[in-house]
């Protein structure tokens, strides 16, 4: 599934590791687990350590979200009526504006029948349950750069570094190699504002 959202991003957020929370309601008990999943494969290895845990549950639902843009999710129902679980999770996904993330809510039913709405209001209240005690991580978009200059000019560069770098390695030989993780809205910018200050002496290289 793909989201048609095309805008540039340089900051998300995703949590920071994984939490447990679990509400009860008519005697069913909802158990959610959610955990940080850059990639589908670290998604999906997250549910399966879950329904290994769970193997006795009536049900293990779940919803993933994965980028910058969430561009890339999936959501299950498992065996509960559709749309009664898998989107609900998701959804709460935008309210905390969170991606990278997996959410597992285990139901081992109590023998009172839900209804369509009450299990939306469930699976809800349960992931929103583990996502308010989620501490929140920032995650930077960024294109590393590589600016190599003489002595004379490491002010300059060392000031137009401090105004976009996220982070930077360097190295002083001979001549000073910098690589510098730079917002990727923000690259090229950092490369002209480079050989502007410099008066074409230092040149930002994008690698790809």
């Amino acid at each position: 599934m793909k989201s048609s959202d095309s805008k540039n991003i340089d900051i998300y957020y995703t949590i920071e590791k994984s939490e447990i929370a679990e509400i009860k309601i008519k005697g069913s008990k909802f158990i959610a687990n959610a955990s940080n999943a850059p990639d589908k494969d670290t998604a999906q290895d997250f549910i399966s350590k879950i329904r290994a845990k769970y193997f006795d549950a009536t049900h293990n639902c779940y919803a993933y979200k994965i980028g910058a843009d969430g561009n890339e999710y999936r959501f299950t129902d498992d065996g509960e009526p559709n749309g009664s679980a898998g989107k609900p999770i998701l959804f709460t996904f935008t309210k905390f504006d969170y991606s990278d993330i997996v959410v597992v809510v285990t139901r081992y039913f109590g023998g009172t029948k839900l209804g369509v709405g009450g299990l939306v209001r469930a699976y809800s209240d349960a992931a929103e349950a583990v996502l308010s005690i989620c501490k929140r991580k920032e995650i930077h978009c960024t294109t590393a750069v590589q600016v190599n200059c003489a002595y004379e000019d490491i002010n300059t560069v060392k000031r137009i570094l401090s105004e976009y770098a996220v982070s930077l390695n360097e190295n002083y030989t001979d001549k000073i190699e910098v690589i510098a993780n730079i917002h990727s809205s923000k690259a090229e910018e950092f490369c002209n504002e480079l050989y502007k200050h410099t008066n074409g002496k230092v040149i930002g290289t994008i690698i790809e």
